[in-house]
């Protein structure tokens, strides 16, 4: 009964809103003393140019990637652009969706196994109306780094490209879940990495789901290097 009760009360509305809130407090702060570079800067510019893209990262990196948000915002022109991450209609997806939310990250309510065909229409019709949609093809439950094939379909169906991102911290924490998340904490190195835009034919695009696993991978390894003292004078570069 106890556990029951104990249950209940961490699942309660008002509880959820609260670890969102704080939850949501302390990434601020421990992205905002991380010193950043991006590399890549020149892929990146489907997040602030005219047009859509699929910008996808696998699930270890969620804590992470709004700090590549507050970037691509801080470039000319990347101000208007909104963003759109899909999320697990679950409760944990939820609890995401509300932390994100604090970084103006807005939420497309979808899974692979739940809701996926209606998140992926809606997807379609944000990227068609100029927004960007982020994706983070290994969620919510894994295998980690074995995308399913939404990412790819997202992107043949709308005709936009995937811009495959990584990021690291050279002070983390790494969760002992599935994904192997990683939780950054304040005042060390971070490094966000942009790969080329990935371009997915409408016929065949099952095929380009290889290439597009190891481009995220290879950016994700990328930023790891880079984040463990690899950092050169290149890329931009700057506290927050």
């Amino acid at each position: 009964m106890k556990r029951l009760l104990r249950r209940r009360l961490l699942h309660g509305s008002w509880v959820q809103a609260a670890l969102a809130r704080l939850l949501g407090l302390y990434l601020r702060f421990a992205l905002a003393t991380t010193r950043w570079t991006l590399v890549g800067r020149e892929h990146a510019a489907p997040l602030v140019a005219d047009g859509s893209a699929v910008v996808a990262f696998w699930h270890e990196h969620l804590a992470l990637m709004p700090q590549l948000w507050r970037e691509a915002r801080a470039m000319p022109g990347g101000r208007a652009r909104r963003i759109h991450i899909m999320a697990s209609r679950h409760r944990d997806g939820r609890l995401i969706g509300a932390i994100l939310a604090q970084f103006g990250m807005n939420v497309v309510a979808a899974s692979s196994s739940r809701g996926g065909a209606a998140g992926l229409r809606a997807a379609v019709a944000l990227l068609a109306q100029g927004d960007l949609v982020g994706i983070v093809p290994d969620g919510p439950r894994g295998p980690r780094r074995v995308p399913a094939p939404g990412m790819a379909l997202l992107a043949a169906l709308s005709g936009h490209p995937i811009v495959p991102c990584g990021a690291q911290v050279s002070r983390r924490r790494i969760l002992r879940t599935w994904d192997r998340m990683v939780i950054p904490l304040p005042f060390g190195r971070g490094v966000l990495v942009c790969g080329a835009p990935i371009a997915v034919p409408r016929d065949g695009w099952q095929e380009a789901l290889p290439g597009i696993a190891a481009a995220l991978s290879g950016a994700s390894d990328r930023a790891d290097a880079l984040a463990q003292g690899g950092l050169t004078r290149g890329g931009l570069t700057r506290g927050r």
